[in-house]
């Protein structure tokens, strides 16, 4: 089999009215791998929880502590401006992890070649000690070192396109050199951390406001590929992020579905080249429902074909 998916209902139980990142995220999505007939192509997975010695791999055991004791009973607890906690959002966050970390497993047993996580919450902005930017647990930092902890893998590559830069990938891995971080965002935006980082094996890729598809491509083009070339990676680990999309609220970036398949394509090359076509994508951003749910399909659709 080619392409594995992993979800969870249970997902859409971390929930906050009028947020951005919520329930109907997920909702939207898997309706349209549904009706698109790309569910019937692949195997599908419940998710199930992480343990917390598998976090403990990326978080510190202080961070561990404070999400686990941070859920609240009724309401909504808010951890910073953007980022909250609610009965079911404990679950929702291992559930997510989890869903990452099995698929790396799948992946290595042999038993698919691909495979994509429609889970929430997102994770890439959660650093080694804070949760932020909408993220609880670092859902493809768990999935890296899950994949490190197998005989086959040395290195891994994670690529992060999102109108967001992933701060806290970086910041786990920053001294790793084992494992390439690669992140396309719009520059002097959010998190406004890590945006100036610099170290052979972090990436970042600063896009202009307004940049489109040609910027964006030629940006992956002469950093990305290059990049991925030089480490000959194990396996190749995708954030996949779809707020950088021109309908996208929470950005000003143009890109549309075509530019993502196109990247996902550059992607499938890579892994062929390199990892025996492992790939594992997981859901980052996106908050316009229908470009959400198109370009997903577009980047799904496309990793079950290539």
């Amino acid at each position: 089999m080619t392409m594995t998916l992993y979800t969870h209902p249970d997902c859409e139980r971390h929930e906050l009215q009028r947020h951005p990142e919520r329930p109907e995220r997920l909702r939207a999505v898997m309706d349209r791998l549904i009706e698109s007939g790309l569910t019937n192509e692949m195997q599908v997975h419940l998710a199930e929880e992480i343990d917390d010695a598998s976090i403990a791999r990326v978080h510190t055991p202080e961070h561990i502590e404070t999400i686990n004791g941070a859920e609240p009973s009724t309401q909504v607890v808010r951890l910073d401006p953007d980022t909250y906690m609610s009965p079911g959002s404990l679950r929702a966050a291992k559930l997510a992890a989890g869903a990452c970390s099995a698929a790396v497993n799948e992946v290595l047993d042999g038993e698919a070649r691909r495979a994509f996580c429609a889970v929430r919450p997102p994770g890439h902005h959660a650093e080694l000690s804070v949760a932020m930017g909408f993220c609880l647990f670092n859902n493809i930092a768990i999935a890296a070192e899950t994949a490190l902890q197998h005989p086959k893998i040395n290195r891994v590559a994670i690529v992060d396109f999102d109108v967001h830069q992933c701060n806290g990938t970086i910041d786990i891995f920053k001294d790793r050199p084992e494992v390439l971080v690669c992140s396309s965002f719009q520059d002097n935006f959010y998190p406004h951390r890590y945006l100036n980082f610099a170290n052979e094996h972090v990436i970042n890729t600063p896009l202009n406001s307004g940049a489109g598809g040609d910027d964006f491509r030629r940006a992956i083009t002469e950093q990305w590929l290059p990049a991925i070339d030089s480490h000959k990676p194990d396996m190749l680990l995708v954030s996949a992020g779809f707020d950088a999309h021109t309908a996208d609220p929470l950005g000003e970036l143009q890109l549309v579905d075509a530019d993502y398949r196109w990247v996902t394509e550059q992607l499938i090359e890579s892994a062929n080249r390199y990892c025996q076509g492992r790939l594992i994508s997981t859901l980052e951003g996106g908050y316009d429902l229908n470009a959400l749910a198109g370009s997903v399909e577009t980047h799904v659709a496309t990793l079950a074909v290539g």
